[in-house]
């Protein structure tokens, strides 16, 4: 059948270019319309549901909030677990579901229970709601509105900018699902209230806030006919924008006091102010305000970020003059550079290629021929992603770098062989056409079912699940894709520009170089034959000496990979406030610009907006970006760079908690396990001080294992907090509600917003809060005096306890019980070394209280997951090899002959990594299932020749010599283009290179060994193999 469908293409040659040009084109038009992305979206099917509980301590937001909502959930389909985290005002669950859940399904069942969870939430303490439906990678850009002049304008001006120009003609780009304010100060109406006037005047704060809710309003009144048309009714009662609010808030009258009306301006301040800040941001030293834009779930990142970048000129445009907004972080430079990387790697490696294949073929025509199949082969891959919606990103793009040696392959072994045909025939009576016919129909099968091997190879990354899958998934995707289509070329497009740019007759000599190349190899070949024993025992020994050194290489999950910004968290002891977290930013951004690398350096001090981090206001998140690689000092690397800085800081700023990363691998990591580092030790219990102290044991631990750097306990305990505890019998003696103390602690003292102020489409709150000398001071808070039912006044120490004491600052929860997690990275050792030490450390020296226990997570968990299923899934896949083998040769001997390149590709394999010092990781696993594919490639062309040889009546020792003399330039063609295609991608030292050296090493290195076996090993033991088709072979054996 494959034979047939070779001759039909060359029977309709015209046909075929016609079909392969608009094939082309449909490449074209795919290649334009596939997403780009810089990293593939690893994001589970989550939904994030946040509560804003202003005031609420992070006791009661776990009990009264977190805790609800999270229960609320356990019982839904496709359910994979549920974890909170509750700080101060602010509740964060994040629901996971099974991988493939769509995600606008898994919302839509969170909204249901939801309705069940507020019934829980006690009145007032906060309503649920929906997270963005945005994935972890989703903050695609990061930005600051600035003044073009100092001072130009307020920060309260650049906020107001920020939250209703910027940030709502931000929203209007299609794809773009959120954007988050930080920084500045929120302009509100407030009024300040005098408790002792409001004492005085034996007015509470709930009449206040009754007051000015009832002076602020509008009403609709219908409509009335007059003359004949009909006008609209309106009620108008909004206080009046600007000063004139202000006269309109003074004026409302709150009580009246024998006749004399009491208003707000008697008893209270009125004024413009900032709202209370649980965040800001802080740019090159100086306080700031900016934004961050959040992706909708599925959107191509390329074509948004070009949009909003379009729209950021037209805001710049709009905004005052003297205001811009300036983006200073943005996935497109990753994805150009991360893209870049993986096309000059295509690039080099098909000039290589080109470049060898003229020397091995020594014939332009026939090399341009096995070129031209290389983009064509990358056209239908394309056509292939757009149908599966699979995006461009630096995995699915590398694996076509990957198998730019895999996809010419079939390629260079069909021209190879119609070129030998027309050098050995050129005498014969047949036709020029007949005659590729025949040479490419010979060689069909076995070019079908080698590239059907490579394939098959690859499907392991297909069954990894999770994180792992989504990242290796788009690279099997691709390099089968392009696999298939270089196989459609080398049995259509190869054979038909071979009969059209090759005429019978012509003078096609053999390359000088193939000469010098079989006159060196005709004696080695001979010596192997004349000793196989002694042949194979050496490769047995290299194999069990990799086999020996394979315990040494270190494992990791991925190669982090270089994103050419950094991201360092860096926490403050927990009682630290706003204005010391700012102070502290600044100084670490002075540190960080003191490295000429640096090309500047943007931290978020604590949290955005609902909808981003629940990040307490003792964390500082820094942005640092970096200058190209080519400006730094000489001889400096990332590594090196992110541990002498991390060095610096420790030492510059002491009693700081500092976490160095990146932005995409901060996300990442942060989605595999809930934290923000690469691998998390979990700690489950329920009372908060046996976790702290298990906590600091284990931490202690890490800290003394070699690797383990920036070891950090979660912040769990130690948030200085004032509580006021009503005494209930005082209460009732003295006439006092007990509403009444708490709304002075909840409005007098937290405060809250009890109006707004429309200014055309924007509002601003009405904040109501008593003056700060009334509320600064724990004794001033006890001195807060109360009227009685006699009209006696009191203090507040008088009918409550004012206590101080250091609480939780953020309690964590999982598997329906608290979580205490510590956290750490790894750097200059193998991630599976240094937590099968701390795991050894801990089993052996902490004694866990009963009914608590321990998980080890994050990266780590990831690779033993894959590596686990890879472990299962390669030897299922290697036997179908084997059975595909058996199929092919209709023998065990053969397919057992060639299946002994497995092992030996696998010794060059683990040489590879152990000599360049990489550790295997699953992109090493990687490689090695790939090797495997070329290697069982070459052993099929070799065997299946020998074969043919000695079917035309060559006794088996002529056939072995003639087979493997003939076939050594294909097999050195495969092997060589493969090797030189990984050869930029392996020296390469671009964003996103060392995510896949070492794949490339592994395919390097194993297939070295495995045609050192192809050539050597495999005929020097064919004999052993051989069926005995011939009396002479019987004889002989």
């Amino acid at each position: 059948m494959i034979s047939r469908f070779v001759r039909m293409a060359l029977a309709n040659r015209v046909l075929t270019l016609v079909a392969v040009t608009a094939l082309a084109l449909a490449g074209v038009y795919s290649f334009s319309n596939v997403p780009i992305d810089s990293y593939p979206d690893v994001t589970p099917s989550m939904v994030q549901i946040y509560t804003s509980s202003p005031g609420l301590s992070p006791v009661d937001v776990e009990t009264q909030v977190s805790y609800p909502v999270s229960i609320a959930m356990y019982g839904l389909p496709g359910l994979e677990r549920v974890q909170s985290t509750s700080i101060f005002g602010l509740s964060r669950v994040n629901v996971y579901f099974e991988d493939g859940t769509d995600i606008y399904f898994a919302r839509r069942l969170v909204m249901e229970r939801l309705a069940k969870a507020r019934e829980q939430i006690p009145e007032g303490l906060g309503e649920p709601q929906l997270g963005p439906i945005t994935s972890g990678l989703g903050r695609v850009m990061m930005y600051t509105v600035e003044n073009t002049q100092p001072g130009q304008y307020t920060p309260t001006e650049l906020r107001t900018a920020q939250d209703w120009i910027v940030k709502p003609q931000l929203r209007t780009v299609s794809g773009v699902t959120g954007v988050l304010s930080i920084g500045g100060y929120e302009k509100q109406y407030q009024i300040t209230l005098d408790p002792n006037a409001l004492s005085a005047r034996n007015i509470t704060v709930a009449e206040v806030r009754r007051a000015i809710a009832e002076n602020n309003r509008n009403v609709g009144g219908s409509f009335i006919n007059r003359g004949g048309e009909e006008y609209i009714i309106r009620g108008y009662g909004w206080v009046s924008p600007g000063e004139e609010g202000l006269d309109d808030l003074r004026t409302i009258q709150v009580t009246e006091n024998n006749g004399t009306p009491v208003y707000i301006a008697d008893i209270a301040e009125v004024g413009f102010g900032p709202a209370i800040r649980r965040g800001t941001m802080i740019a090159d030293g100086e306080e700031a305000v900016g934004g961050f834009v959040l992706k909708l779930f599925g959107s191509n990142t390329q074509a948004l970020l070009d949009k909003v970048e379009a729209k950021v000129d037209t805001i710049n445009q709009a905004l005052p003059e003297g205001m811009r907004v300036k983006p200073f972080y943005s996935q497109a430079s990753l994805i150009e550079k991360a893209s870049g990387t993986v096309e000059d790697a295509l690039l080099e490696g098909s000039i290589l290629v080109f470049v060898l294949l003229y020397l091995f073929l020594g014939n332009l025509r026939s090399t341009l021929i096995v070129i031209a199949s290389l983009p064509l082969s990358v056209l239908i891959a394309f056509i292939a992603m757009d149908y599966v919606g699979l995006s461009a990103n630096l995995m699915s793009l590398g694996g076509l770098a990957i198998g730019i040696g895999m996809m010419v392959d079939g390629s260079v072994v069909m021209i190879e062989n119609i070129f030998r045909h027309m050098e050995e025939r050129a005498d014969e009576d047949v036709s020029h056409l007949r005659l590729v016919g025949e040479a490419a129909a010979e060689i069909a099968q076995p070019v079908t079912f080698a590239i059907a091997i490579i394939v098959l190879v690859f499907t392991p990354l297909f069954t990894l699940q999770g994180t792992e899958g989504k990242l290796f998934s788009p690279m099997a995707y691709t390099i089968c894709f392009a696999l298939v289509g270089a196989l459609v070329m080398a049995l259509t497009f190869v054979p038909v520009m071979a009969s059209f740019l090759f005429k019978k007759g012509s003078a096609h000599g053999e390359p000088r170089l193939i000469g010098w190349l079989k006159a060196g190899y005709r004696p080695v070949r001979d010596a192997a034959i004349k000793a196989p024993i002694a042949v194979l025992s050496l490769a047995i020994v290299l194999f069990l000496s990799s086999l020996v050194i394979f315990p040494s290489l270190g494992t990791e999950f991925i190669p982090t990979l270089r994103e050419g910004t950094f991201m360092v968290r860096s926490t403050l002891p927990p009682g630290a406030s706003l204005k010391t977290t700012q102070a502290y930013a600044k100084r670490v951004q002075a540190v960080m610009r003191e490295f000429p690398e640096v090309e500047g350096v943007y931290s978020r001090v604590g949290r955005a907006e609902v909808g981003g981090d629940p990040e307490p206001v003792n964390v500082i998140a820094s942005v640092v970006n970096l200058k190209p690689l080519d400006k730094w000092r000489a001889g400096r690397d990332y590594e090196q760079l992110q541990n002498a800085m991390a060095q610096r800081v420790g030492d510059a700023i002491p009693g700081l908690a500092n976490n160095f990363s990146q932005p995409i691998q901060l996300r990442t990591d942060e989605l595999l396990s809930g934290v923000l580092a690469q691998v998390v030790v979990s700690i489950y219990g329920d009372d908060l001080d046996k976790l702290a102290k298990t906590g600091e044991e284990i931490a202690a631990i890490a800290r003394d294992v070699p690797g383990a750097a920036d070891v950090r306990v979660q912040q769990q305990g130690g948030k200085p907090q004032i509580v006021v505890r009503p005494d209930r019998e005082a209460l009732a003696r003295y006439g006092i509600p007990l509403d009444e103390v708490l709304g002075v602690v909840e409005t007098g003292i937290g405060g809250a917003a009890v109006g707004q102020v429309f200014e055309n489409i924007r509002r601003f709150d009405i904040f109501l809060r008593f003056d700060e000398a009334a509320r600064n001071r724990i004794d001033a808070i006890r001195n807060l005096t109360f009227r009685t039912s006699e009209g006696a006044m009191i203090p507040l120490s008088r009918v409550a306890d004012v206590e101080v004491y250091r609480g939780p600052k953020k309690i964590s929860r999982a598997k329906a019980s608290r979580r205490l997690f510590v956290q750490l990275n790894v750097r200059g050792r193998d991630m599976g070394g240094v937590v099968r030490d701390i795991q050894q450390r801990v089993a052996d020296n902490v004694a866990l209280p009963p009914g608590y226990f321990v998980e080890y997570g994050g990266q780590f968990e990831n690779q033993r997951r894959a590596m686990a299923r890879l472990y299962v899934v390669v030897p299922i896949t290697m036997a179908l090899i084997f059975l595909l083998l058996f199929v092919a040769f209709s023998s065990l001997r053969y397919a057992a002959l060639i299946y002994l390149n497995v092992p030996f590709a696998i010794t060059g394999g683990i040489f590879a990594l152990w000599m360049s010092g990489l550790y295997l990781s699953v992109a090493g696993a990687v490689g090695f299932i790939a090797v495997f594919g070329v290697a069982v490639l070459n052993g099929v062309v070799l065997v299946s020749y020998i074969n043919q040889l000695r079917e035309q009546g060559m006794s088996t020792e002529d056939a072995v010599r003639i087979g493997a003399e003939h076939r050594l330039r294909p097999v050195l063609m495969t092997a060589s283009v493969a090797i030189l295609g990984l050869v930029p991608l392996l020296l390469a030292n671009g964003i996103g290179a060392n995510v896949q050296r070492p794949l490339a090493a592994v395919v390097v290195g194993g297939l070295i060994t495995s045609t050192l076996l192809t050539l050597l090993v495999l005929p020097a033991i064919y004999r052993w193999f051989a069926e005995p088709r011939r009396a002479e072979d019987v004889e002989r054996r």
